[in-house]
């Protein structure tokens, strides 16, 4: 797998969700891949794969916060909401290495099978999956289940016993790696079709990379874990593998992650009250 720069260029993204304001963390992160890009090098790409809380103006608000912010970026602006067919076709080409399983369970299910004293480990995305339902073929699947990755079955089609990718922000030069049992304990079997989505962040993110030629994935450290995933993934579906810089975090005063839940910090409102872009910049970047 390569990784870094195809033939020297950086380009990075800004890819998100349009499911409410952009707050500061957002102004940093877009920052933080717009000044790490080339030129002309920085994209954006809009995550709308949750149909059910996407809204059109919170698309239309994201690219007026960011145009007043200074960026700019090429056209069209890939949508995930337009790329289901990319992302089945990838799920069609795991299913055929015999990788995937539907998964009927919910969340009371799972914590249930996860209450005896030596389950419940964390992943990222929460308790690890106890593989209820792994035995299940996909010609089982129905419109109600979720597709599981089987990672064990992943790792051994491979022939790995170790994932990795290497970062520039967390210790440069040195390549992150987790075993295979690690991996299969501390993640487990993840969710690559999420029920009436057709696809998880997971699945999409590194497709949609890929098809953007993305060299450089600019992201926060609260998605570090999940870059485990993505490079599994990159190997199952013979993508190439970017260079990832997992910048620090914007909080509150009480040192907790901004979330678009926190109106207060919203781009927009920084601005309704008379803010300048370098003001926006000084905030985030220390003086910028």
């Amino acid at each position: 797998m390569a990784g870094g720069a195809i033939d020297g260029i950086r380009r990075t993204r800004f890819a998100p969700s349009p499911t409410g304001p952009l707050h500061l963390g957002h102004a940093f992160a877009a920052l933080t891949a717009a000044r790490l890009a080339d030129p002309g090098q920085f994209l954006l790409r809009i995550e709308d794969i949750d149909r059910s809380r996407c809204r059109k103006e919170w698309e239309a608000a994201i690219h007026e916060d960011l145009h007043w912010l200074g960026l700019s970026w090429p056209q069209p602006v890939m949508r995930q909401s337009e790329r289901l067919p990319e992302y089945a076709a990838a799920l069609d080409r795991l299913a055929a290495m015999g990788l995937l399983y539907p998964c009927r369970c919910r969340r009371a299910d799972i914590a249930a099978a996860l209450s005896a004293p030596q389950e419940g480990a964390l992943g990222p995305d929460g308790p690890v999956y106890p593989g209820t339902c792994r035995g299940r073929a996909m010609a089982e699947a129905g419109p109600g289940d979720a597709i599981r990755l089987d990672v064990a079955r992943a790792f051994t089609t491979l022939g790995l016993d170790r994932i990795g990718f290497m970062d520039e922000a967390v210790l440069p030069g040195q390549r992150h790696e987790l075993t295979a049992a690690d991996f299969i304990s501390g993640i487990g079997d993840v969710v690559l079709a999420r029920r009436g989505m057709g696809t998880s962040y997971h699945l999409s993110v590194v497709v949609d990379d890929a098809a953007q030629g993305i060299t450089l994935v600019t992201r926060g450290k609260d998605l570090f874990d999940s870059t485990y995933i993505h490079a599994l993934l990159q190997a199952l579906l013979d993508l190439p593998q970017p260079l990832y810089h997992h910048h620090r975090l914007i909080r509150d005063d009480s040192g907790k992650r901004l979330a678009k839940r926190d109106d207060a910090r919203a781009i927009a409102l920084y601005r309704a009250q008379g803010a300048s872009p370098a003001d926006i910049v000084a905030m985030v970047f220390g003086g910028g």
